[in-house]
C-alpha cells in the first residue's frame, strides 16, 4: 500500500533545533522522527512511501540512503524550490497515487500509537472519499462533524472563525491528528492552485462529497513538532 509522508517543513516550532538539522531528522532518544513514521507505516502494511522534502532536503536524501529506506520503498518529492504546503505537496506528488487503492497521508511530526489497520478498515466499511483521524483535544483549532461524522465545517475558537461546508443541526468539534486516508478519486479535483493546505481542500470538498471522521481519542498521540512537545516525549523514552 502507498502513502504520503509529509516531511518538507521548516520546523519553526522546533528551533533552534532545526537551524540545523530538517524537522524530520530531529530525534526521541536515538531514533528520529522520519525513522519513527516509517517503521510505523511499514508495520501497517505502507511499504511505498512518498516523502516530500523543502529545508536541508539533501540531509534527508543522504540519511534515507544510508539506511536503506529502513526497508520501504521511497520516492521522493522534491519541493527545495518552493514549499507547497499540505495540499500543494500532495498534488504535486500525486502521480504517485494514481490507481484504485486508498492511500494514507501523515505527517513526520506525529508519534501515535493509532492503529492504521483498523483505520483503513473504517475506510474501506464506510467509503468516504477521505477519512481524516480526529480526536477529543483541548485545542481552540476544530474540525465539526454532524451526528453522522461527516465533516461538516471548521473552527477557531480563539479568533472566533468559522467555515461550515455542510449545514447541521448539532456540530461535534474535534481536533485533527495530521493523519488520513484518501480515494485516488479526491485527486482528481485537487484545485487549481499551487500552493494551498489540504484543510482547505477539505472544507471545499465536503460540500458535495463524504468525507468522515475516525475518533481515535483513546490512542496516545502527541504534535512532536514542537519543543515542548518534543520534551515530554524526550521524558516518556
Amino acid at each position: 500500500m502507498k502513502a504520503m509522508l509529509f516531511a518538507a517543513g521548516l520546523g519553526t516550532r522546533l528551533k533552534p533545533l532545526t537551524d540545523t538539522v530538517p524537522k524530520a531528522l530531529v530525534t526521541i532518544g536515538d531514533t528520529t522522527l522520519l525513522e519513527y513514521a516509517i517503521r510505523k507505516l511499514m508495520h501497517h502494511g505502507f511499504n511505498q512511501i512518498c516523502i516530500n522534502v523543502h529545508h536541508f532536503p539533501d540531509m534527508i536524501i543522504d540519511y534515507l540512503s544510508s539506511n536503506k529506506n529502513f526497508g520501504a520503498s521511497v520516492m521522493i518529492s522534491d519541493e527545495r524550490d518552493l514549499l507547497l504546503d499540505t495540499g500543494g505537496g500532495l498534488k504535486k506528488a500525486a502521480h504517485f497515487f494514481e490507481g484504485h487503492e486508498p492511500f494514507l497521508v501523515y505527517n513526520v511530526d506525529i508519534v501515535s500509537g493509532i492503529n492504521l489497520t483498523e483505520m483503513l478498515n473504517y475506510h474501506t466499511a464506510h467509503k468516504p472519499l477521505c477519512t481524516l483521524a480526529v480526536r477529543e483535544i483541548n485545542s481552540h483549532r476544530y474540525f465539526l462533524f454532524n451526528e453522522k461524522d461527516e465533516l461538516c465545517g471548521w473552527r477557531n475558537d480563539k479568533t472566533g472563525e468559522e467555515k461550515i461546508s455542510k449545514h447541521a443541526e448539532t456540530y461535534t468539534p474535534r481536533g485533527f491528528s495530521g493523519i488520513q486516508m484518501l480515494e485516488p478519486e479526491a485527486l482528481k479535483v485537487l484545485p487549481d492552485k499551487k500552493i494551498f493546505s489540504l484543510v482547505e481542500f477539505y472544507l471545499e470538498l465536503a460540500k458535495q462529497h463524504t468525507l468522515i471522521g475516525y475518533d481515535h481519542s483513546s490512542d496516545q498521540w502527541s504534535d512532536a513538532g514542537s519543543v515542548i512537545e518534543l520534551e515530554k516525549l524526550q521524558k516518556i523514552g
